[in-house]
């Protein structure tokens, strides 16, 4: 685990050169197929030596929820340890993560027809008004959403619409934990500038790959919208209002900037609550060492 740009992917690899892992990933971005260069998804030639799970599974027109990873994560995992193999599982989206490990409350499963009628009434009365309704029918839930995340107001409305109850009043029924046991390696910097300047660096490369062609072929689709799960990655939204002439390339560079590092202060942030997590210094000239250090006493014990 760790944040954006902590070279967790490198590690992945390099742990599973030295045991017998199979990889699956922990990104809510890289589940989408098209969305490459922005999500910093691992090269073919990574793919091909080390094959990751749940990665490209979806088109960007889905949704995907954290119940739906930890059903893929779990059967990806079975099929692995069925293979004589070790789950690795690596990435920095901590609600996956915890969804994983912890279980989810019994919600009742999403509806396609209420979503798209949620959308549409978005559509025309704005995001806002369904918060408001949502602060009606469920003020604990709205005091702990956003008013500009969609998704999780979506995904509210259409708990208490199908369930006839509070979404905030089945978030404590009971969960199926994990029936693993777990070694977490948490990636967290002991200095954040290193990092900074890799974020920096990596957009940079991102932008000379050809990123802002990536956005416009999304764009050209014509079945894609900014406010899609897919297209609220950071990055991605910013890259659109940028193509839609809301930002010039200064200003765009130093937006997306600005939200990565925001992203992996939310990451690290995540982390530090973590129970029982093992930290390691990215930066640090041992890491690797401790790491697979760790993972040895931890397969033989």
């Amino acid at each position: 685990m760790g944040p954006t740009a902590a070279g967790k992917t490198a590690l992945a690899c390099a742990l599973a050169e030295r045991h017998p892992l199979g990889l699956i990933s922990v990104d809510s971005a890289l589940v989408y197929r098209g969305l490459d260069i922005g999500t910093a998804k691992p090269d073919a030639a990574t793919l091909a030596r080390h094959p990751h799970a749940l990665i490209d599974i979806r088109d960007p027109a889905q949704a995907y929820s954290a119940a739906e990873f930890r059903v893929d994560a779990l059967a990806a995992m079975r099929r692995l340890v069925e293979a004589g193999k070790v789950p690795l599982l690596v990435g920095g989206t901590g609600l996956y993560f915890r969804a994983l490990e912890r279980g989810l409350s019994n919600l009742p499963e999403a509806d396609p027809s209420l979503r798209a009628r949620l959308v549409a009434e978005a559509a025309a009365q704005g995001w806002a008004a369904l918060h408001a309704r949502l602060a009606r029918l469920d003020p604990p839930a709205a005091s702990r959403i956003r008013p500009s995340d969609p998704q999780r107001i979506q995904r509210a409305l259409e708990v208490i619409e199908l369930s006839g109850r509070p979404l905030s009043a089945q978030q404590g029924a009971a969960r199926m934990r994990l029936p693993y046991r777990v070694l977490k390696l948490a990636l967290i910097p002991a200095d954040r500038a290193p990092l900074h300047a890799r974020i920096a660096m990596r957009f940079d490369a991102m932008l000379a790959a050809g990123f802002l062609d990536e956005v416009r072929g999304l764009r050209e689709r014509g079945d894609l919208q900014r406010d899609l799960p897919a297209l609220r990655a950071v990055g991605y939204r910013q890259a659109w209002e940028h193509l839609d002439g809301a930002s010039d390339a200064l200003d765009f560079r130093a937006q997306v900037i600005a939200a990565t590092r925001q992203l992996a202060k939310r990451q690290i942030t995540w982390l530090r609550g973590e129970p029982d997590a093992r930290v390691l210094d990215p930066e640090g000239a041992g890491c690797a060492g401790l790491a697979a250090r760790g993972l040895d006493v931890f397969l033989t014990d």
